[in-house]
């Protein structure tokens, strides 16, 4: 993917603000949930409208601590476990509480993002929320895939204070190979500037 092509990655204001803003639409915790399965878990658009319940509960059927996403929900063969963020957790239970309500809902089967008139969604259709959310607010460059080089450059930042490497990065991706993980990861100017003074 050539540089000018890639979606925008997102500031912390920019994570703030849209969460917040997410909130005040008529459907806002489901769509609050869709971003930060992007921003937080790195999450495909393919992958957010793939998701079942069956993938997050345990057998208790209660919100696990994290995401198990199989190769069938995901691209090619990159199923794979994400350790879920507190904020997403926090979001899913109280989406859960509120689906266990409805009668269409059954564990192993549901799916998590579903729409007033239809038991999921499609891919494209959270291509299109993403697009939707950006324009009303502003933010130029950016799609739903946004969120996701954003999760994968902030994990490249952070993996190591944690004793990770970048190939725990490439896992939480998803991705085959190690060099796509890296064309995902944006640069930072300032960290290059400081590390040519510690030479």
């Amino acid at each position: 993917m050539a540089l000018g092509k890639q979606a925008k990655t997102l500031t912390k204001g920019q994570i703030d603000s849209l969460t917040a803003f997410l909130l005040t639409r008529r459907h806002g915790l489901r769509d609050q949930t869709v971003f930060l399965l992007s921003v937080r878990s790195g999450l495909r658009a393919k992958e957010i409208a793939n998701l079942k319940w069956c993938m997050i509960l345990t057998s208790e059927a209660e919100v696990g601590d994290a995401i198990h996403l199989t190769d069938d929900a995901s691209k090619g063969r990159s199923g794979r476990v994400i350790h879920l963020n507190k904020q997403l957790r926090g979001n899913l239970m109280q989406m859960l509480a509120s689906a266990q309500q409805g009668q269409r809902f059954h564990p192993a089967i549901s799916y998590v993002v579903t729409t007033e008139r239809s038991a999921r969604t499609s891919p494209q259709a959270v291509v299109n929320m993403f697009k939707r959310w950006y324009d009303d607010i502003g933010l130029l460059g950016c799609s739903s895939h946004s969120g996701r080089r954003t999760f994968i450059t902030s994990a490249a930042r952070k993996i190591s204070t944690v004793g990770g490497s970048l190939r725990d990065v490439q896992m939480l991706a998803g991705h085959a190979s190690l060099a796509v993980t890296q064309r995902y990861i944006e640069g930072d100017s300032e960290a290059r500037r400081k590390i040519v003074d510690l030479i």
